[in-house]
């Protein structure tokens, strides 16, 4: 099962995974409703699709009072998005969500899946947050950092610590950074997950992490219904010699943990 933004969100909150404040709606009403409701200056409205790309197709938008708010729903809600993620004839919106804006000083990524080349999870991070995970482990491969999770062990305090010491958060964030991908751990775990993705994962401008996007695809979660269900997923990456970086099968992440196992111990940082 692939979740909506929303969904995946609230599985989130239940696993005590910070994120920002926000409602779901069906319609350009609601949406404004949503946004008095939550109060503040500044709002993003997002489409919901499972699709990544969303932002450069139109389907994130920042909006800095209540009418914007309506307008933007009203433009995103009935038509199809259409992303380097989906067909050309793009996915439906029915559901916007309408977030608190944050005051975001820095953008990490973050995720959880399955190396299969190693039979374990990975946990993959890069100090270079909102980009697509494909092209920074095409261009910059050393932006991405990486520790496989052995099964009898779980997630050692230790390996987050690298993790985020790696991306350069201050002394003070690393405690928070080992907390979150503990709970990212658990998650996984517990729902039999095929993948937990965080892009971005901020750095609030008073210093607090926060997962700006969520997505979870697979696993236990049948009590969560889905809205507007699609067959489309995130895409992978062939790695086999040779071959292009190009959509595949199911998530990036998966070759990107393939991709930067063997580059990990060049820029793995020290312990703590």
């Amino acid at each position: 099962m692939n979740l909506h933004e929303y969904q995946a969100k609230e599985v989130f909150r239940d696993y005590g995974i910070p994120v920002p404040a926000g409602r779901v709606a069906a319609s350009p009403d609601e949406a404004a409703a949503a946004a008095a409701a939550l109060g503040g200056a500044v709002w993003v409205v997002k489409a919901q699709v499972h699709a990544g790309g969303r932002g450069k197709a139109g389907g994130v938008k920042l909006a800095r009072d209540v009418a914007a708010v309506r307008a933007a729903a009203a433009d995103m809600l009935g038509r199809r998005l259409v992303t380097p993620q989906t067909t050309a004839e793009g996915l439906p919106i029915s559901r916007v969500y309408v977030e608190a804006g944050s005051d975001i000083a820095r953008e990490i990524y973050l995720s959880l899946t399955l190396n299969r080349e190693k039979s374990r999870v990975a946990l993959i991070a890069s100090s270079a947050g909102g980009m697509d995970i494909e092209e920074v482990a095409h261009q910059t491969p050393e932006k991405i950092l990486s520790v496989t999770v052995h099964p009898a062990a779980g997630l050692q305090a230790h390996q987050a610590r690298e993790i985020a010491f790696g991306l350069g958060l201050r002394a003070e964030q690393v405690g928070a950074f080992q907390a979150l991908a503990s709970a990212l751990y658990r998650l996984y775990m517990e729902k039999d997950l095929s993948l937990v993705e965080v892009n971005p994962l901020i750095v609030t401008k008073g210093g607090a992490l926060m997962a700006l996007d969520a997505k979870i695809n697979g696993g236990r979660l049948s009590t969560i219904s889905t809205t507007s269900p699609s067959t489309a997923t995130s895409p992978a990456w062939s790695t086999a010699p040779g071959s292009p970086w190009r959509p595949w099968t199911s998530s990036s992440c998966m070759a990107v943990s393939r991709r930067t196992s063997s580059t990990w111990g060049a820029v793995r940082p020290p312990s703590a």
